[in-house]
């Protein structure tokens, strides 16, 4: 069971995603160079300011090679992760649905949030049951998640929403309180709250540590039955 965690030009989270991904299996970064992935079951793609936020937070990075490698990776059935900077890349990348766009207040925020799982039917939420309570940090000036409402009516609809801000946590003014979202399949995630800062008791929270055990679940479960792409 092997995690890949991508680094970029900017990458300010790589080593604490890695470090998480480490306390449920083995991991190693992935330079935004690399084309290959192989050997790789899950790839964390880490926050951050990619590339420097030029033009806007995740546009640059959605270009590099590696990106390239893990809209293959996610084709095949393969899970991705996407933490703050790495959702925003997701949704440049066009993986997952929507737009973040800066917090309402114009402010970086940086506090501890408490999050409401909505659905179990992903990758990353498997081992986790609606209306479980987690406790996570945030910290961004660029995550106030944004779609048209049809389009947020048609994510409710499908379960594609998997965390929300509970009720007076949301720090940023997301449409509908959404804090992370799957694709259709399940196997890419995105959130803004950083699992990785929250997998030891130490920093008061270990809740993240939970995402990263669904995804062990889950590549387990697909060796048993092969995903299909």
């Amino acid at each position: 069971m092997r995690f890949g965690v991508l680094q970029f030009p900017g990458s300010c989270d790589d080593r604490d995603a890695l470090a998480a991904c480490r306390r449920v299996g083995d991991a190693r970064m992935v330079w935004h160079e690399e084309s290959d992935l192989d050997g790789i079951d899950v790839v964390v793609v880490p926050g951050g300011f990619s590339y420097g936020d030029y033009l806007r937070a995740g546009a640059i990075a959605r270009f590099a090679p590696a990106m390239q490698a893990v809209a293959r990776h996610a084709e095949r059935g393969g899970p991705v992760l996407g933490i703050c900077n790495g959702f925003q890349v997701l949704c440049e990348s066009g993986l997952l649905p929507g737009a973040l766009l800066t917090n309402e207040s114009l402010l970086f925020t940086c506090r501890q949030v408490e999050l409401l799982v909505e659905s179990s039917g992903s990758a990353f939420t498997r081992e986790l049951r609606p209306n479980d309570r987690l406790s996570i940090p945030v910290k961004h000036q660029t995550g106030r998640y944004f779609a048209p409402a049809d389009d947020l009516d048609r994510l409710e609809a499908r379960g594609g929403i998997v965390l929300r801000y509970a009720p007076g946590h949301n720090p940023n003014g997301s449409a509908r309180d959404i804090a992370g979202i799957a694709n259709e399949a399940g196997n890419v995630v995105g959130l803004m709250p950083h699992p990785e800062h929250a997998v030891d008791p130490l920093t008061g929270s270990d809740d993240g540590l939970r995402l990263f055990e669904s995804a062990v679940a889950y590549v387990s479960d697909a060796r048993r039955e092969p995903i299909t792409a």
